[in-house]
C-alpha cells in the first residue's frame, strides 16, 4: 500500500498526524507500506519575523488577542503531549518552509524523506531551531543522512527542487486538499487531518482488503 502525505513543517497537526499514522502502522507488517511525503505550504507569504514570538504572530494574523493565541497554543501543546510530543511554542522561530521543502525533496531522492520530515518537525516544534538559517538546515539535513555539499547547493540555488515542491502543491489543489495533514492511501482512500489512530487503522484495513 502506498501512502502519500501532504504536509507542512510549520503545521503542528502534521507532526501529530505523523505520530497517529505511525501508531496505526505498527499494527501491520512493516513491509506492506510505501510512504511518500508531499510538499504543502499553509502560508507561502511568511517571512522571518525577528524578535516576534509565534503567539504574537498568530494573534496579528487572526485578529485575536495575544492571550487568546497563547490559549490556542496551549490546547495544541496538550494534544501533542497525548501522542508523546513535547511542543515548545515559546521557543519556535517563525520561518518560511519553502527551503525546508526543497531539502525534503532532495531527501526523497535518497529514500530519506521520512527521516528528514521527523528531524525538521522536531527541530521546529520541540527544539526551537531556526529553519531560516542555512547552517542549521545543513546540520539537520546531514543528521538525516544527506550529503552536506548537496544540501548547501539546494540552499544556495533557489530553483533546485522548486518544481517538485510546486508540483506537489498543484497536485494537492487538483485533488481538493483544503488543509494538511492529508493522507491518501493507494489513491482510493483519504484521511484529512490528525485523526484518531482508529481512523487510520480502519482505512488501512479497508484498503488492504482490496
Amino acid at each position: 500500500m502506498k501512502i502519500e502525505i501532504w504536509s507542512d513543517i510549520m503545521c503542528p497537526f502534521c507532526y501529530i498526524g505523523k505520530r497517529q499514522l505511525e501508531t496505526a502502522l505498527a499494527e501491520f507488517p512493516s513491509d506492506e507500506f510505501e510512504i511518500e511525503w508531499k510538499s504543502f505550504q499553509l502560508d507561502p507569504t511568511i517571512t522571518p519575523q525577528s524578535g516576534k514570538d509565534v503567539f504574537t504572530f498568530l494573534a496579528e494574523r487572526k485578529g485575536i488577542s495575544v492571550e487568546q493565541s497563547i490559549e490556542m497554543h496551549k490546547g495544541v501543546t496538550e494534544r501533542a503531549k497525548s501522542v508523546g510530543l513535547d511542543y515548545h511554542f515559546d521557543k519556535a522561530v517563525i520561518s518560511n518552509s519553502l527551503t525546508s521543502h526543497r531539502i525534503i525533496q532532495l531527501a526523497k531522492t535518497k529514500k530519506l524523506g521520512d527521516a528528514m520530515e521527523e528531524i525538521f518537525f522536531k527541530a521546529y516544534f520541540n527544539e526551537g531551531r531556526d529553519l531560516n538559517d542555512p547552517e542549521t538546515l545543513t546540520e539537520l539535513a546531514v543528521k538525516a543522512g544527506l550529503d552536506s555539499n548537496e544540501v548547501k547547493e539546494v540552499i544556495e540555488n533557489e530553483n533546485l527542487y522548486l518544481d517538485d515542491v510546486h508540483s506537489d502543491i498543484h497536485e494537492a489543489n487538483q485533488i481538493g486538499v483544503q488543509g494538511v495533514p492529508f493522507f491518501v492511501f493507494d489513491r482510493k482512500y483519504a484521511v484529512s487531518g490528525a485523526q484518531p489512530v482508529e481512523a487510520f487503522v480502519n482505512t488501512i484495513k479497508e484498503g488492504l482488503k482490496e
